[in-house]
């Protein structure tokens, strides 16, 4: 029915989580199944008794990633795996669509670029750009990012519905990482007024000190709100003076690649996997 990988050993002992393994094979199993699995076929393709299996199901039946058909009682894949994948699949679309408009950026303004995406209540870096012979800034792809402190957080945050944002303040709060962080409901609302009525988001040095950023939204084939891109550096680096030049460049920047997205304007080349780098919140 479904072959396993074998796993992998250091001295002799397996390596990983064997808890995490078997919900992974069970994963696998039901994506291999066209009509679906019962408790008795998955615990004899693991190998483990049904008592195991059964407490695992009942954590991802929990979480929606699979789901029971009461008649058949046979065990599907659920709905939030597609959440998942399509989270995936929309950060790689975008990634591509975006990949020379984010490097045009990054020579124009000789900053680091950054795009993200939202994910939960959270922005998520997948990709970023970084000029030469230019101190790295520590980010990576895949850094999460809170959306009230960091610049392309709040491009996305200002174009989310009014009770995401409620939701928002009221489940997750607003974390303080020094005193120039917005954290008053108030002053959020402020804000996003503030960011919608001149197209970008600022952020100064709200997530740490030293650092400053500026950020755009980006809008999907219908209008809604799907990522943002900015530019991020030091303080010395994003002055007052040349703030007009730099939210022009990104505006620009943003207005170009949700065109792309909407009307592509030739097939995308596949793109090489970003390094990831360690380390800041922009």
């Amino acid at each position: 029915m479904h072959s396993r990988t074998a796993r992998p050993v250091s001295d002799g002992k397996p390596i990983g989580a064997p808890s995490v393994e078997r919900a992974l094979d069970i994963f696998e199993l039901l994506a291999s199944s066209r009509v679906g699995l019962t408790l008795s076929d998955l615990s004899q393709s693991l190998g483990v008794p049904k008592s195991s299996v059964h407490y695992l199901l009942n954590t991802l039946q929990s979480r929606g990633y699979v789901n029971r058909n009461e008649t058949s009682k046979r065990l599907l894949l659920g709905l939030k795996i597609l959440t998942l994948s399509n989270a995936a699949l929309r950060g790689i679309e975008l990634r591509r669509h975006a990949a020379p408009h984010l490097r045009r950026l990054m020579e124009k303004s000789g900053l680091t670029v950054h795009l993200a995406v939202l994910e939960g209540d959270e922005a998520v870096l997948v990709d970023k750009v970084e000029p030469p012979g230019v101190a790295r800034i520590a980010t990576w792809v895949g850094k999460r990012m809170d959306l009230h402190c960091s610049a392309v957080g709040k491009a996305i945050m200002a174009y989310l519905p009014e009770e995401q944002v409620d939701r928002l303040a009221h489940d997750r709060g607003f974390t303080r990482y020094n005193e120039n962080t917005l954290v008053a409901r108030r002053r959020i609302v402020e804000e996003i007024d503030r960011i919608r009525k001149r197209g970008f988001a600022i952020e100064d040095e709200e997530g740490e000190i030293g650092f400053r950023c500026v950020g755009c939204p980006i809008f999907d084939r219908e209008g809604r709100i799907t990522a943002a891109v900015s530019v991020a550096g030091t303080t010395s680096q994003i002055t007052s003076e040349k703030g007009a030049r730099l939210s022009k460049h990104v505006k620009e920047t943003a207005a170009a690649i949700s065109q792309s997205i909407v009307v592509p304007e030739k097939p995308v080349q596949p793109i090489e996997p970003c390094a990831a780098h360690t380390g800041t919140r922009h």
